[in-house]
C-alpha cells in the first residue's frame, strides 16, 4: 500500500488547482471555478497540517459554499434578462398587407400602427395586399404574420 504524505497532498491540491483552472479557462461559462476555490482552501489546510480527511471535508465545504454564495451573481450575468424593445409591442397587433406577401419571392410589406414593415407569412402562404393580418413574431427586421 502506498503511503500518502503531506508532500503528496501538496502536489495533489496544486495539481487540482491547475486542472480545474485549465478547465475553467477553456470553457465559455463558469463550470469549475468553485472547485479551484475549494482546492486552494484544501492546499492551505494541508500547509497548516490538517489531516487528509479534514482536507477533503474542507474541499467539499468550501466548494459548496463558494457555489452558494456566487450563484445569484453568476446567474445575473450568465443569463441576462431579455430586453424588450418598442418593436415588440406590435406582436399580437393587427395590420393591413401593403404589398403581397410571398415567402418564395421574398416579397411582402404590412402597415401596422402607421409604420410599414417587411413581412413574411408564418405558414408560407401567400397573402394578397389589402388583407388583414395578425403579427405573430419578429424575426430580425421582418414581421412574421398570419392571415386574420
Amino acid at each position: 500500500m502506498v503511503e500518502i504524505t503531506q508532500t503528496t497532498m501538496y502536489i495533489f491540491w496544486a495539481a487540482a488547482i491547475i486542472l480545474f483552472g485549465a478547465a475553467e479557462a477553456v470553457t465559455a461559462q463558469l463550470v469549475s471555478i468553485w472547485f479551484v476555490v475549494g482546492a486552494i482552501a484544501s492546499l492551505i489546510s494541508a500547509i497548516f497540517g490538517a489531516s487528509i480527511p479534514i482536507q477533503i471535508v474542507i474541499f467539499i465545504a468550501v466548494t459548496i459554499l463558494a457555489l452558494v454564495i456566487t450563484r445569484p451573481l453568476v446567474k445575473k450575468y450568465i443569463n441576462p434578462k431579455k430586453e424588450y424593445t418598442n418593436a415588440d409591442k406590435v406582436i399580437g397587433q393587427t395590420g393591413i398587407v401593403a404589398e403581397d406577401i410571398d415567402n418564395i419571392k421574398a416579397t411582402g410589406q404590412v402597415k401596422v400602427d402607421g409604420k410599414v414593415w417587411t413581412a413574411r407569412s408564418a405558414d408560407n402562404s401567400n397573402i394578397p395586399a389589402g388583407n388583414e393580418i395578425i403579427i405573430d413574431r419578429i424575426d430580425g427586421v421582418k414581421l412574421i404574420v398570419k392571415s386574420k
